[in-house]
């Protein structure tokens, strides 16, 4: 995990070294992982099926606080991040957009990203078997620790952000995933913790399996991404139009 250099060229001068960091970020997110092992521990050995007072009091607010003007953009919400939508077609989306806009390499590591989170949340569902609230509005599957539309949520906004690394990216990502994380235990699928859990858990697999790809992005990031249908000119092609041109 130690930083590396890529050759970056200057204008007029020699191709000078680019460090990529990765052994803070990595460490960072192993610890959001061990996080979440810990919390779902003290979950399981509080039988599970015990929320804090704290999750209770806010159900409360929540339930109470119900109106159309809610309830129908959260159910949206609920659409995109899980079923059939969350599993394959916004994955598809993104994975063709980003394809169609040359960056194969970020194909990749949306997928490999993906895979990971949705394998160890599935695995925390059913190890650490929580029951979901009792005042829930939507149709669920077992296990209520982590949520999975949370870490879905987290974990696309954390491997766009990456990949693009444009400040909007990280603004709208964040928010996406907070209203995502609110819009659970507002249709009472989840408990807070719940939500903080899978959210950790996309973000800290998100950071993970970038750390093998750092490089890869990094020189992709920097290449031109016109759509597919639009022929890229070759340095040796611009060169040879260059030299046609002078004569």
């Amino acid at each position: 995990m130690d930083d590396e250099d890529v050759s970056e060229l200057v204008e007029g001068a020699a191709p000078a070294p680019v460090k990529i960091a990765r052994l803070w970020w990595v460490v960072s997110a192993a610890a959001a992982l061990l996080l979440v092992v810990l919390l779902g521990a003290v979950i399981f050995y509080r039988q599970a099926d015990k929320p804090f007072g704290f999750e209770v009091e806010w159900m409360g607010e929540l339930v109470e606080a119900r109106a159309p003007v809610f309830t129908v953009p959260a159910l949206a919400l609920n659409w995109i991040g899980g079923g059939i939508s969350g599993v394959a077609i916004v994955p598809l989306v993104i994975i063709a957009g980003l394809l169609i806009w040359r960056r194969p390499w970020a194909a990749l590591y949306f997928v490999c990203a993906s895979i990971a989170s949705a394998m160890v949340v599935l695995v925390m569902k059913n190890l650490v078997g929580r029951p979901r609230p009792t005042d829930i509005l939507v149709a669920a599957d077992v296990g209520s620790f982590p949520s999975g539309h949370s870490a879905n949520a987290a974990l696309i906004a954390t491997t766009l952000g990456i990949i693009f690394w444009r400040t909007w990216v990280w603004i709208v990502g964040a928010a996406y995933t907070l209203l995502m994380m609110l819009s659970r235990t507002y249709l009472g699928a989840h408990w807070i913790s719940d939500t903080v859990g899978g959210m950790l858990v996309g973000v800290g697999l998100a950071v993970i399996i970038w750390a093998p790809f750092a490089f890869v992005l990094y020189r992709e990031r920097r290449k031109p991404h016109p759509p597919i249908w639009v022929k890229v000119a070759t340095p040796a092609a611009a060169i040879d139009q260059s030299g046609e041109s002078a004569h």
